[in-house]
Formats: structure tokens, C-alpha cells, sequence
């Protein structure tokens, strides 16, 4: 928010208006603090990528992760990856991201937060 200070120091000082700007009970502002951060950004590999032809803009691109080991942080990197790529790539084509399980039980729970991503029809 380095060039939005004049926001900063509102949502700073007084929370409450950005609940009210969404539409929510200025209260929520008393549940929140605000804080502006900087994510250092980690090396990511996706294992598979199909990536449409350039004469093919309406077809997807396929991200493929092979899982074969279990991992309760799973859906926080696979989809961090996603959205890294997409951010740097600046493709326009829809995406889809396909997960590869040896057996089921391999599969970690959704987290609360990625639950949406998980019951569209791009995972």
C-alpha cells in the first residue's frame, strides 16, 4: 500500500470504514487489526503443465500435480503455484489443476479457505 497511504492511515486509524465500505457492521472493525505486509516469494515447481497452442485461446491450460506422499499443507502450495504462474504469465485462457492421487486416503482435507477453488469445475 505504498502508494495508497492515504488508505492505509484510514484502515489504520479506523477500521470500521472498510466494513462499512462492504456493506458490514462497522463493529466488525473491533475483530481486525490492520497491517500492510511484504511476502517473500519462494520457488515453486509445478510438475505438469499442458499449455494450449497460441491458435487455441479457448482451451484451458492444465496444471498436473503428481501426489504420492501425504501432506497436510497440499492445496496451499499447489494453488500458490496456480496463481504465481498465472500472475507472471499474464495467459488469458481459463485454467483447470488436475491432482493425481495413488489411493484416495493420500488426499489431505480442504482447507477452509480453498473449499470455493475445490467445488468449481477447474479442480
Amino acid at each position: 500500500m505504498r502508494t495508497d497511504s492515504i488508505f492505509y492511515q484510514l484502515f489504520q486509524n479506523f477500521p470500521a470504514i472498510f466494513f462499512e465500505l462492504i456493506g458490514q457492521s462497522a463493529a466488525n472493525g473491533n475483530n481486525y487489526q490492520f497491517t500492510s505486509v511484504e511476502i517473500k516469494q519462494t520457488a515453486f515447481r509445478i510438475d505438469g503443465l499442458f499449455l494450449p497452442y497460441i491458435d487455441s485461446p479457448d482451451q484451458p491450460i492444465y496444471f498436473v500435480e503428481v501426489q504420492f506422499q501425504s501432506d497436510s499443507r497440499f492445496y496451499s502450495r499447489f494453488f500458490g503455484e496456480i496463481f504465481l504462474y498465472l500472475r507472471q504469465y499474464d495467459l488469458h485462457n481459463d485454467w483447470r489443476a488436475v491432482v493425481l492421487y495413488p489411493q484416495r486416503s493420500l488426499e489431505p482435507e480442504v482447507p477452509m479457505q480453498y473449499r470455493g477453488l475445490l467445488l468449481t469445475e477447474q479442480v
